[in-house]
């Protein structure tokens, strides 16, 4: 199945989105974006590149989804309040951005006969089980407000795949990195985090002994699990890790971006470990490869080198 018609990119101007909606406009389809860039940037549309339309609102906000649900045939949900450490200040923010805004969408989708949607989960879902690699047949374990909030999108995608025939795909994204995304708050990711402190001679801040291990997934790698993931007939109604297959330590990532940014003088600062957080992660990408086709073609390195030269051109710097 080909990928046609027009696309609407909930959160299209946050760091994944932006990167789905620029690839959805390369390969020729109509874009729509919907975002009240609560988290998300104008800076990160500019960088989208070829037209699309922008609606500046809440999925919360009903006349206004149901507008950019108009003509729709598949929808890419990125939209959400991507933090552990936020979910655990604030759960009912994190509620409604992910919880209620989900339920909303849905909702509206199945209105409007939208054929596909392709949600963003996460693998905060399997919280702190000492099983390596997660595969998708783990029970869920989440520790924080936010993998809850996220499981319950995945659970509520199933059931209108079940109950109302809206073809749905769940994506449990293992710490995506990549250019455009924000390192200025203290919830960004800690690669982000790493190379803005770096870059500016400042120590890296890492909660814990930094031997907590991630699975880190370049930003193009998850643009294609979503196009394949919009195109597949046999990932309807599945979750669906999507990963680099390979996990590395937090000192080990710093180590390496020291290297890469010729700061090998800096050394880390440690605090205590924060709660929500996960000692170790890393996917088990079996399905995707089966059910997608899915391979990751940019790897960790690479992916490092490629974030920090967007850094030095990127207002960030400045």
């Amino acid at each position: 199945m080909r990928l046609s018609g027009i696309a609407l990119v909930t959160g299209g101007a946050g760091f994944v989105g932006s990167h789905i909606a620029a690839a959805l406009i390369e390969r020729g389809l109509r874009v729509r974006i919907i975002d009240d860039l609560s988290t998300g940037h104008r800076e990160n549309l500019e960088e989208i590149g070829g037209d699309f339309d922008f609606i500046h609102a809440s999925l919360l906000d009903e006349a206004a989804l149901d507008r950019a649900l108009e003509g729709v045939e598949i929808v890419f949900h990125q939209a959400a309040i991507p933090s552990v450490p936020r979910s655990v200040e604030k759960p009912h923010e994190t509620h409604r951005a992910c919880v209620e805004a989900t339920f909303s969408l849905l909702e509206a989708a199945r209105r409007r006969k939208v054929r596909r949607l392709i949600y963003a989960a996460s693998s905060s879902a399997y919280g702190d089980q000492p099983t390596l690699p997660k595969s998708e047949e783990m029970r869920p374990d989440p520790l924080s407000p936010y993998a809850a909030a996220k499981l319950v999108g995945e659970y509520y995608c199933q059931v209108w795949t079940r109950t109302y025939g809206l073809e749905t795909v769940a994506l449990r994204y293992f710490n995506v990195f990549g250019p455009r995304q924000d390192p200025s708050s203290p919830y960004s990711g800690v690669i982000s985090r790493f190379i803005a402190a770096l870059m500016k001679g400042e120590r890296p801040l890492i909660f814990g002994d930094g031997e907590q291990s991630r699975d880190f997934t370049y930003v193009e790698n998850v643009v294609q699990a979503n196009l394949k993931a919009a195109e597949s007939p046999s990932a309807v109604g599945y979750v669906i890790n999507v990963g680099n297959g390979c996990r590395v330590t937090l000192n080990q990532l710093l180590e390496a971006l020291k290297k890469l940014t010729g700061r090998t003088d800096l050394e880390p600062e440690y605090h205590q470990p924060r709660p929500g957080d996960v000692r170790h992660s890393l996917a088990d990408i079996t399905r995707a490869r089966q059910l997608l086709g899915y391979e990751p073609t940019v790897g960790l390195e690479e992916g490092l080198r490629r974030t920090i030269e967007w850094w030095k051109r990127s207002r960030y710097a400045r």
